[in-house]
């Protein structure tokens, strides 16, 4: 019997893995994929498609949509550029500016709204808690109270169970196990502020390079800068 998982697919490293975890677990793929006006919408819109491609994902199993309200309330350096984004720095406490508020809850609702249309039984989510930027929507109590609130408010038929394999992992964990699935890493995107070329200063690029650096092996994608401490 088939099983279909919906798959939050960001096109950064942490989804692409995600996706290939999944399907490593014999799941069919449904890609799911949030414009919200982030800076570098169009770039992961397109590392989005090209991982679908890689995967031989079909049309009618890949979905785009947007988030334009996100945009509009603001409150993110991510989706206002009158918000600097800070030089990246893995240590930093607290929630940082990058943070789009509250986005995984509407990313998550959606995913549950396609899965039930689709019959999927399962959503793979890319949450890194353990080694990430501290957003909290990002924690495995927040991921686990979203399943029950998404199964008490969906059919009766509907059973979907929340994965999201690379929660207490850390980057370079990550970065292992893309190679070892032979995830296209190559064709995920980071950066939260560069389309040509990854920047190498904000805080993606840092948790991205130093799992790169830590795992032993360089990063396949270009970068405009890389830090000396994180050169391989």
């Amino acid at each position: 019997m088939t099983k279909l998982a919906v798959v939050s697919l960001s096109g950064g490293m942490d989804s692409c893995v995600t996706a290939a975890l999944a399907r490593a677990e014999g799941f069919e793929l449904a890609l799911l994929h949030a414009d919200y006006g982030q800076r570098t919408q169009e770039r992961e819109k397109q590392a989005f498609r090209d991982i679908a491609d890689f995967y031989g994902v079909p049309p009618a199993r890949r979905l785009i949509i947007g988030f334009d309200s996100l945009k509009a309330i603001g409150g993110s350096a991510l989706t206002d550029p009158s918000i600097a984004l800070p030089e990246g720095d893995p240590e930093r406490q607290g929630v940082p500016v990058s943070y789009v508020p509250f986005r995984n809850a509407h990313l998550l609702a959606t995913c549950v709204s396609w899965a039930e249309v689709l019959g999927a039984t399962a959503i793979f989510v890319g949450f890194v808690e353990e080694d990430s930027s501290g957003y909290p929507d990002c924690r495995e109590a927040f991921l686990r109270s979203f399943e029950q609130t998404a199964n008490l408010g969906t059919k009766p038929e509907t059973r979907l169970a929340f994965h999201a394999p690379l929660l207490h992992l850390r980057k370079s964990e990550i970065v292992r196990k893309g190679l070892e699935l032979q995830a296209p890493l190559h064709l995920s995107w980071s950066c939260y502020q560069s389309e040509a070329e990854a920047c190498g200063h904000c805080d993606s690029c840092h948790l991205r390079l130093r799992g790169f650096k830590e795992a032993g092996v360089a990063d396949p994608i270009p970068y405009a800068y890389i830090p000396g401490n994180l050169k391989i």
